[in-house]
């Protein structure tokens, strides 16, 4: 494992657990060229559908992207880089559930929209925002609307 720091490949293992959910194992690394400490975490390798994205090309999945673009969402919010992990590990089960050799990359935004729309109002309409393209303020408007409307049913 290279050091994210200096580079060097040569480190030892300080610490291993099992993630809380069982699917991964969290590593504390030291570097012993520079003596600083990381963390890896360690996952089981699935086969998850291609994406097929809107223009048509196929790429492999990518769990980086998704939280990433979850993260984007939820920054400066108050939920926990635990909560965003756990976001992230919801949604790539959901692919990999999903009965087909592909997914399209709109059924992934949809189920990621789900999850933030139960967590955190705001970063669901970030995140909405980008995803359904919005154009002007009456697009946010009316996300908005339907966030309250859902909110007062409840």
């Amino acid at each position: 494992m290279k050091c994210p720091f200096c580079g060097n490949v040569e480190n030892k293992v300080m610490d291993s657990r099992v993630s809380r959910d069982g699917n991964a194992i969290r590593r504390r690394r030291e570097c012993l060229a520079c003596g600083r400490r990381f963390t890896t975490y360690e996952y089981i390798e699935e086969i998850l559908p291609t994406v097929v994205k809107k223009d048509g090309r196929r790429e492999p999945f990518d769990r980086n992207k998704i939280r990433m673009g979850i993260r984007k969402a939820c920054e400066k919010r108050p939920i926990s880089m635990e909560t965003i992990e756990s976001l992230v590990i919801e949604v790539e089960r959901f692919c990999q559930d999903y009965s087909g050799e592909e997914i399209r990359s709109s059924m992934i935004g949809e189920k990621i929209m789900q999850v933030l729309k139960e967590l955190d109002g705001v970063a669901y309409v970030r995140f909405a925002s980008v995803y359904r393209q919005f154009r002007d303020v009456n697009d946010f408007l009316q996300e908005l609307k339907e966030l309250q409307d859902l909110k007062n049913r409840k």
